[in-house]
């Protein structure tokens, strides 16, 4: 991962993989390189997935029945499996983004102080 050109943490990304994947396709559903794609274009190039990392969390987000697949052939008879959200996987989603949020404003009032955070919010 890469946030501005710096290395950034891959607790990170593990922390938060499920949030971001779950956000992803609970917009449409996706295959796994297109995952890996839309992250990066989405962050500006800052989280960046190996697809040897993001097949076990999308097999790990199956088993907690938070996404389930389905394969279907492209144009050039080729099988592509595709991650789509659960119902139960939209609501852990909506779960972990509250968390994210409230997460995102405590660092924000200790970096710059409840006057910024009522800054963003308006």
């Amino acid at each position: 991962m890469n946030i501005g050109g710096l290395g950034m943490d891959k607790n990170f990304m593990g922390s938060h993989s499920n949030l971001l994947i779950l956000s992803l396709i609970s917009r449409k559903d996706m295959y796994g390189y297109e995952i890996i794609k839309e992250l990066e274009v989405l962050s500006d190039q800052s989280f960046q997935l190996k697809e040897g990392t993001l097949y076990p969390i999308l097999h790990k987000l199956e088993n907690m029945k938070w996404v389930s697949s389905y394969i279907t052939l492209t144009e050039n008879n080729i099988k592509r499996k595709y991650y789509m959200i659960t119902q139960l996987g939209l609501q852990q989603f909506a779960e972990e983004k509250q968390t994210w949020e409230a997460y995102k404003n405590s660092i924000v009032k200790v970096l710059g102080g409840q006057k910024y955070v009522n800054q963003t919010q308006e």
